[in-house]
């Protein structure tokens, strides 16, 4: 991951502490963009999507990280 990535994938778990989910989701989308088999950023946004009630997308998100990753504990 280059600096700006890592600085986009700060700013969005900080959003997501803050309870900023919308803004979060839109950090995590940007990073999947350039980063698409990063099982972790698809767990990040899997949480923002939950937070903000969207489950459906919430569950795609997660299995999509544990299809990259099959024995990803953090997927919830």
């Amino acid at each position: 991951m280059d600096a700006d990535t890592v600085e986009i994938l700060k700013k969005g778990v900080n959003f997501l502490e803050d309870g900023k989910y919308e803004e979060a989701l839109g950090c995590f989308e940007k990073i999947l963009i350039s980063n698409p088999n990063d099982p972790d950023i698809w767990n990040k946004k899997g949480v923002a999507l939950r937070s903000l009630g969207r489950y459906d997308e919430a569950i795609d998100s997660f299995n999509k990280a544990l299809e990259i990753s099959p024995k990803d504990w953090d997927a919830s």
